[in-house]
């Protein structure tokens, strides 16, 4: 079961309470009698569906009956944020994609080397002194 903070009552509530609306940050046509119906229909009718971090829209059904929306990772489904209508998202694809970017940079710089060649990830000095003495 989910427990989602609701960022108008400030508390985490049970999945039972909230309903899903759909994607959010959809933006409606500013003149939609202008549009034509394979437009208009794509307004309507076609939203995305990715695998990875998603940005829905919710509604606390059974609390203070507000919209809000949630940055959720559709694979774990785990919510990695929720905020306000008319506010954006801190966490986005792009974001996560910088930040695992420089940890693989990070890890790669620490790479310790024995003897041999034989490479140590995160491995501690003296597990890397105990290596060579053992080799000595």
């Amino acid at each position: 079961m989910f427990h989602i903070y609701c960022p108008y009552c400030e508390e985490l509530r049970e999945e039972e309470e909230f309903h899903p609306k759909g994607q959010a940050h959809i933006a409606r046509p500013e003149e939609p009698d202008a549009c034509n119906d394979e437009e208009w229909g794509d307004y309507l009718f076609f939203r995305d569906n990715p695998r990875g971090i998603h940005h829905e829209m919710w509604l606390h059904a059974v609390g203070c009956r507000k919209f809000f929306n949630i940055t959720r990772n559709t694979v774990s489904y785990e919510i990695l944020e929720t905020y306000k209508m008319g506010e954006q998202p801190t966490i986005t694809a792009e974001h996560l994609a910088r930040e695992e970017k420089t940890a693989r940079e990070e890890k790669t710089d620490s790479a310790q080397v024995a003897e041999g060649g034989q490479q140590t990830v995160g491995a501690s000095d003296a597990a890397v002194a105990s290596i060579k003495g053992a080799q000595a």
